[in-house]
């Protein structure tokens, strides 16, 4: 995991999307607004927004909300953005489940970059961030 310099993991495209997506969150109770979005290989891009639910087992990530898209729609991810405020100060990366569910779509190569909302962030791989998940062969 490395935080970003600018170097061409950055996709302000795909960040733009995110933040977008995060405006649109439904998050009436915990207030914590994320927002996703998936580049495919075929360079088409799902956003994702925090669905939250009453019923907590019925809230759906950002994340997963934009990963599904991908399914939804014929294509493949090969890069995620997140962008979220902190926790506990540091930047926020996806859930095990976000992981494992990108880690089944798109393998250990997809790209991670988490954005908070004044800019800072990070990238790394999937295969990093859950480098023992379950996956097919």
């Amino acid at each position: 995991m490395s935080d970003n310099d600018g170097s061409q993991s950055l996709d302000a495209e795909l960040i733009d999307v995110a933040r977008t997506a995060r405006e649109r969150a439904y998050a009436p109770y915990s207030k914590f607004r994320m927002g996703a979005a998936v580049r495919t290989y075929d360079d088409e891009i799902i956003p994702g927004a925090l669905v939250e639910n009453v019923s907590l087992g019925l809230a759906m990530c950002a994340e997963r909300v934009a990963l599904f898209g991908t399914v939804t729609t014929g294509h493949k991810p090969v890069r995620l953005a997140l962008v979220s405020p902190r926790t506990d100060g540091t930047l926020t990366h996806p859930c095990g489940a976000c992981l494992q569910v990108a880690l089944e779509l798109g393998g250990p190569g997809v790209e991670v970059v988490v954005v908070d909302p004044d800019g800072e962030s990070a990238t790394s791989t999937v295969g990093e961030l859950l480098p023992c998940g379950p996956h097919r062969s």
